[in-house]
């Protein structure tokens, strides 16, 4: 087991990018050890990283949780990449909205609002995702169904 947890790197208000098998997941890091995001079913243990569960989610609920459950055996950075784009709001306007979110359930759509659109917008005010705006976007989808339709087939032959 490699180590995943780098604190120190961490500050409130910083996003969490967390590096799954075929996404991104992202998340706030709040202090203390803890992070607030987005969590859709496939981020659900048990759900597998390839899960079509995501996609198809129209729900999701803002959880506060341990920066390393939520990483696991994942690698995970900070990435503040809009900074130079955008002006981040306040850390502890960040930290402050985070935690009023924690217990709501939101909509969930992977085009339009999904966990980095949400992180995104806690820190910058924006909601953005290059996620879903690139060609690993149409691969991760096409690639998805395409497994979980071979998984049902071969199952109903069992």
């Amino acid at each position: 087991n490699k180590p995943t947890l780098h604190l120190h790197r961490a500050e409130p208000g910083d996003l969490i990018e967390v590096s799954r098998s075929l996404y991104q997941h992202w998340a706030v890091y709040i202090g203390d050890g803890l992070v607030v995001h987005l969590v859709p079913p496939s981020e659900v243990a048990g759900a597998g990283a390839s899960s079509v569960m995501s996609v198809a989610a129209q729900r999701a609920v803002v959880k506060k949780e341990k920066l390393s459950e939520v990483v696991g055996t994942d690698d995970w950075k900070v990435n503040n990449d809009l900074d130079e784009k955008y002006e981040p709001h306040q850390t502890d306007i960040i930290v402050k909205e985070a935690l009023q979110l924690v217990g709501t359930e939101q909509p969930y759509d992977i085009v339009t609002w999904n966990c980095e659109h949400f992180a995104k917008k806690l820190r910058y005010g924006k909601a953005e995702s290059w996620q879903v705006s690139g060609p690993m976007f149409v691969f991760y989808i096409k690639e998805t169904f395409l497994y979980n339709s071979t998984m049902e087939k071969n199952y109903k032959n069992i």
